[in-house]
């Protein structure tokens, strides 16, 4: 459904408008005013007396009200070009993780919750109250006040500020990343120019006198990896990508040790004990037999594509008169895959990129969400936005101009209220967060009056800038991350809780991913890739010829493909559940992941042409392990399980169903993570979830 006409919204979007020096001294602020809470609690509640409303109640109205200004506090390391401003953003972050470990471990904060948890039976809260008081207990123990007071404790304090800096250290080394190499046009060679434009690359002087620069970044390591046909090209591209990021070793491996030396000192055998408890999988060895037993599965399988791909290389080495060694490298998998999809399915992916143009194919994934959700889109132009905006200024309510806002509403079927903003800001430029993700701004929550407080999120991504000549144009494999990723806008854009504490994405993490992963079915249905589709110079969409290849070739060396995932869910219980702190502290996490790699992957290395086991530290620029995901990463393999389960017991037939959609919103979307995620997914699939649609996804079963 189409909005008829521009609504104002019954609340405005927040503003962007901090000073470097107002970010530290809000950040500041509110972390008194919060200190102030817990310090009113702790006078006015004797543990014998606590209840729920009286330990959490007031922290959790504070966290309400002041979630976004916090989030955007933070937000502007990842996106802001004012490098003043990142700095305040960080620092900001530093000084509230600090903060955090400090209110974590009060003592006295923590009798008043056990207070109240140990009446919660009595109470007879909702669930999602209860559901918030058993984490928060849960947290104070895990922060360490079982420990006794003392050196143990104090020990264990320093730790986790420590990590906390380490973390955001390491991150923010990863957004403002530069790192670049020199190639000469003869290196690009293949590479098309719809990707990189040699005319458009920074010259070389002096001793790259005649080489054009290349960045590490997606819109330039893919195509190249891809394409360029010189494979000592790309081997050198593959080893210096790999070390872009190396003064993040030494951090990534203090981290590895103290998350191990935390663990120990809370009696845990390792950090992952500590993390994955908390999760659907419950233990570390449910995990590894999981993995493991997947990595059996797909071996084969590798083993069979690495040497169809072998057997190409062979033929491109002899059709081009070179020598051949008899060997595949990691440098060659994108360039022969590609090669492999062009010449069995007769994929051409810069020809199917013609039809999915950003802003023509993005509205077109809005459209999809319209039908089978319930809801409504409406962008929001410079003109609205002045009138939305609490200054008065279109551009206060953004922070770049790149970004595009829109309004989102529930259509008239389901009830016609305003439901939150949506931010886009999809194209890389300097020092932004360099990956794809949804950030959320703003999570809903129901005030103290018992009116709404309305979400807002944002898809910040990496797609290729438009030129004056043509737009950004993306690939398939594009048009899958961008759904994916607006799969997770949506989620926190139609959850539905009273607390901003299970607001949205804020389920499990081996869970996080489900929803996002099912909706990338979409992108491999017929009927919808042809809506999404728009030629963006005929207005065509894609041929039923094309669609049919794109999705024949949907499987092809996906065992490569799972078991790179594999390796890096593998290296990361690896590293987090080591046999002794000593071996915590012994660790080369160089060596570790690149001998995994080799043994995993079965595809052959620098470490095979003599250049050693520690070429590189590729683990060091995965920003999951130091955002959130560590011990985590198997997650994306779990929640695959669920994902696969849910899309093909209710929308494999017709992923368009509406009834379907909206039955998956009220039941999976809009619960965030205010009921147990198990319970429900069993709801809404009718039964336990299972493996059977996995496994046949992956050709297993």
């Amino acid at each position: 459904m189409v909005a008829p006409q521009f609504q104002t919204p019954p609340q405005a979007p927040p503003l962007f408008t901090h000073t470097a020096e107002a970010i530290v001294s809000e950040t500041e602020r509110l972390n008194a005013n919060y200190k102030k809470i817990l310090d009113d609690i702790v006078a006015s509640t004797k543990p014998e007396n606590s209840t729920f409303a009286k330990a959490l109640e007031p922290v959790l109205f504070e966290d309400n009200e002041t979630a976004v200004s916090r989030r955007i506090l933070s937000f502007y390391q990842h996106v802001s070009t004012n490098q003043d401003l990142r700095a305040a953003s960080t620092k900001a972050d530093e000084i509230t993780t600090q903060f955090d470990v400090e209110c974590r471990m009060r003592e006295d904060v923590f009798n008043v919750v056990n207070g109240a948890f140990e009446k919660r039976e009595t109470e007879k809260l909702e669930t999602e109250a209860l559901r918030i008081l058993e984490k928060e207990r849960k947290k104070y123990i895990r922060n360490g006040l079982l420990l006794p007071a003392g050196p143990q404790r104090d020990r264990f304090k320093e730790i986790k500020k420590r990590l906390g800096l380490l973390c955001i250290q390491a991150q923010k080394n990863l957004n403002e990343e530069k790192a670049a190499i020199w190639f000469t046009p003869e290196e690009l060679k293949g590479v098309p120019e719809d990707d990189i434009n040699i005319a458009d690359l920074e010259k070389g002087t002096g001793e790259n006198e005649g080489k054009v620069k290349l960045t590490f970044k997606y819109t330039h390591f893919f195509p190249f990896m891809k394409y360029a046909q010189d494979g000592e090209a790309r081997h050198r591209y593959t080893i210096a990508d790999a070390n872009k990021v190396s003064q993040n070793v030494p951090i990534f491996q203090e981290i590895f040790e103290l998350r191990d030396e935390a663990a120990r000192l809370l009696g845990y055998p390792d950090h992952a004990s500590v993390v994955i408890e908390e999760k659907m999988a419950k233990t570390p060895a449910k995990v590894k037999e999981f993995l493991n037993d997947l990595r059996v599965r797909l071996a084969p399988g590798g083993k069979k594509e690495v040497a169809k791909l072998l057997e190409y290389k062979k033929k491109d080495y002899e059709a081009r008169g070179l020598d051949f060694d008899g060997n595949f490298y990691m440098w060659d998998t994108s360039y022969y895959s590609r090669l492999q999809k062009e010449q069995e399915y007769s994929v051409d992916e810069v020809k199917i990129s013609q039809f999915f143009p950003v802003d023509s194919t993005f509205k077109g994934m809005l459209k999809i969400f319209e039908e089978i959700l319930g809801l409504f889109f409406v962008e929001i132009t410079e003109e609205d936005a002045a009138r939305l905006s609490k200054t008065g200024k279109a551009e206060d309510i953004v922070w770049h101009e790149d970004v595009k806002l829109y309004a989102v509403w529930n259509d008239e079927a389901s009830g016609g209220e305003f439901v939150g903003y949506l931010y886009i800001d999809l194209h890389p430029r300097d020092n932004k967060y360099g990956h794809n993700a949804n950030f959320g701004i703003e999570p809903g929550y129901t005030k103290k009056d018992g009116t709404r407080s309305y979400p807002s999120t944002a898809l910040v991504c990496n797609f290729s800038k438009p030129s004056p000549t043509k737009p950004s144009l993306l690939k398939h494999n594009e048009v899958v991350t961008l759904f994916h990723e607006l799969g997770h806008g949506i989620h926190d854009l139609v959850a539905r809780t009273r607390y901003s504490y299970f607001h949205g994405t804020s389920v499990v993490d081996d869970f996080v991913e489900a929803p996002s992963q099912m909706l990338e079915n979409w992108c491999w249905t017929p009927s919808v890739l042809k809506s999404l589709s728009r030629h963006w110079q005929t207005n065509e969409q894609i041929s039923d010829e094309l669609v049919d290849k794109l999705i024949a070739s949907k499987n092809l060396n996906s065992a490569i493909f799972n078991l790179a995932q594999l390796l890096i869910g593998l290296f990361d219980m690896t590293v987090h559940s080591p046999e002794s702190h000593q071996a915590a502290k012994d660790l080369d996490a160089g060596k570790l992941w690149n001998t995994l790699r080799g043994e995993i992957s079965g595809i052959k290395g620098p470490e095979d042409v003599g250049e050693g086991i520690k070429w590189g530290s590729r683990y060091a620029h995965i920003g999951h392990f130091v955002g959130g995901y560590d011990a985590g990463y198997y997650g994306y393999l779990w929640s695959e399980v669920f994902s696969t389960d849910m899309f093909a017991t209710f929308f494999e037939k017709n992923p368009m169903d509406p009834a379907q959609g909206r039955r998956y919103r009220k039941i999976v979307l809009e619960k965030g993570g205010r009921e147990d995620e198990m319970g429900f997914l069993t709801e809404f699939l009718g039964r336990a979830p299972s493996t059977e649609a996995f496994y046949k996804e992956l050709g297993l079963a």
